[in-house]
């Protein structure tokens, strides 16, 4: 069987990321000095299993990098689509001079083991301290520590958003169960 050829065309650099996202949309919750912050965030990877570490991108131009980069603290607040318009519009505002959680109707809950608030409607919510900031400099890249994890019972199927550029977001539909071997 021979493979037909399509046509090919040139692709921007600037919208390469929406090729590679790979996880969901989260919600980067950070705290100082009691003040509660949150943003948008889907640069995102698991990096290890146990512990789990997790790589993060935050750009150096965003609040939330001035507050994590300080506090060395987080909660990462897995979101649905039931509430897909609040974390774009949180991700439309800077958190300097806004309260993000009032204007948006977020409710900030106390986590178990960092200063950063737990968001109540998120899903699932991890709480992270900075685990290595090597590539903070040069990559605004950082490996954080999940500490502690929660997840709401009530949800079974998380419909979480999938950022794909340009105000576009892929939703999960379909689950897909196959055999999967242990190495």
């Amino acid at each position: 069987m021979v493979a037909m050829k399509r046509a090919r065309r040139k692709f921007p650099l600037s919208r390469v990321y929406g090729l590679l996202e790979p996880g969901p949309v989260v919600l980067l919750a950070t705290a100082r000095k009691g003040r509660p912050n949150v943003m948008a965030m889907s640069w995102l990877t698991m990096m290890e299993f146990e512990p789990p570490l997790v790589g993060c991108v935050v750009s150096g131009r965003n609040y939330s990098f001035e507050l994590l980069r300080a506090s060395k603290a987080c909660v990462i607040a897995i979101p649905t689509a039931d509430i897909a318009e609040k974390v774009v519009a949180v991700g439309n505002v800077s958190g300097r001079r806004t309260d993000k959680f009032a204007k948006f109707g977020l409710t900030a809950l106390p986590a178990s083991l960092v200063a950063a608030p737990l968001v109540a409607e998120c899903y699932a919510n991890l709480e992270c301290r900075v685990a290595d900031t090597r590539f903070v400099n040069r990559y605004n890249f950082f490996v954080l520590e999940v500490v502690a994890a929660w997840v709401d019972p009530a949800v079974k199927s998380p419909r979480t958003l999938h950022h794909r550029g340009w105000g576009e977001f892929a939703v999960p539909g379909r689950t897909l169960k196959l055999a999967s071997g242990k190495a």
